[in-house]
């Protein structure tokens, strides 16, 4: 199996986890004298079961990581926490420009008028920078991802 595939059945996993987790909680507590629509217990079951199979998963896609290196030197564990980081700054780039952006919302001349404190398009610049810096290393985390195998 791919690592990109161990990594789509990671996510599949989480979601059903999620589902189950609902409708566990769902089911908790039913009117007296009715049922439950589905059995708690049960669920609980196929939680823990699918718990285990997504851990045993998740240590199988960190061993890889640890292993892999990227094609411009980087190692996987490093590349992922670089994304990580891009990503970030971009959002807060991108809200920072927007926060910025003077509006016109005075209805007269004796109401406040607010002025930027940083350079709207510098910001906005250096938002796109990143933007791109992320794409690149996201492009070459999936490369990697799709070439080489998961460790058992």
């Amino acid at each position: 199996m791919k690592l990109s595939e161990a990594l789509a059945e990671r996510s599949e996993l989480s979601r059903k986890l999620l589902e189950l987790r609902d409708r566990i909680v769902r089911n908790a507590k039913y009117q007296e004298g009715e049922k439950p629509a589905e059995d708690p217990a049960s669920l609980l079951a196929q939680y823990l079961e699918l718990s285990d199979e997504c851990s045993a998963l998740i240590v199988r896609i960190n061993n890889t990581n640890n292993q892999l290196t990227l094609d411009n030197g980087m190692s996987m564990v490093q590349a992922l926490a670089e994304r990580d980081r891009l990503k970030n700054t971009h959002s807060l780039l991108k809200a920072l420009a927007t926060e910025a952006t003077p509006k016109q919302d005075r209805y007269s001349k004796k109401e406040i008028k607010f002025v930027s404190a940083v350079s709207v398009a510098e910001t906005q610049e250096q938002a796109d920078d990143i933007a791109k810096a992320h794409r690149k290393l996201d492009s070459q985390i999936q490369q990697t991802n799709w070439s080489h195998d998961l460790i058992e």
